[in-house]
């Protein structure tokens, strides 16, 4: 059940996987389990990788083809802050594109996941010898779960 939504407009297809859509995409606070969640405008929730913090974008290339960036404008990113109440902004990412952020950490959406689900919460995978643990992006203060491993 959605809290809260706006419009993220200017998703665009890019060389590193980069989450498309037509037009625009909704961002909202989700109750997703009893957990709140931003989540994309087909209820997915979005995540955020311990390794990114501080801003430095490490989910690049084969990452992207199960972890979607969001893609947003910093107009975009700022009517997002202002109409969910939380900590939105954005990040140039290695391609040129800038990506949505909370809390200063890049935000992407799990290919594995359907919507109102938490599948990618607590998952640890790595990519060109880099280790991702995933966190699902609570808005209610709570902590992530303990993950599990991936093949990929």
């Amino acid at each position: 059940m959605a809290v809260g939504a706006l419009a993220i407009a200017g998703c665009g297809g890019g060389d590193d996987g980069a989450a498309s859509g037509g037009g625009g995409d909704l961002v909202s606070v989700a109750d997703v389990g009893g957990t709140a969640v931003l989540a994309d405008a087909a209820g997915r929730t979005l995540y955020t990788a311990a390794v990114e913090k501080g801003g430095k974008i490490q989910c690049v290339a084969a990452c992207t083809s199960f972890w979607k960036p969001v893609i947003a404008s910093p107009g975009e990113a700022q009517q997002a802050a202002d109409d969910v109440g939380a900590d939105l902004s954005v990040l140039r990412r290695p391609g040129g594109e800038q990506q949505l952020t909370f809390d200063g950490m890049p935000l992407y959406t799990f290919t594995e996941e359907g919507a109102g689900k938490l599948d990618g919460d607590g998952f640890a995978d790595d990519f060109r010898g880099t280790h991702f643990e995933w966190s699902a992006a609570r808005t209610d203060g709570g902590s992530s779960t303990p993950g599990g491993t991936s093949g990929y």
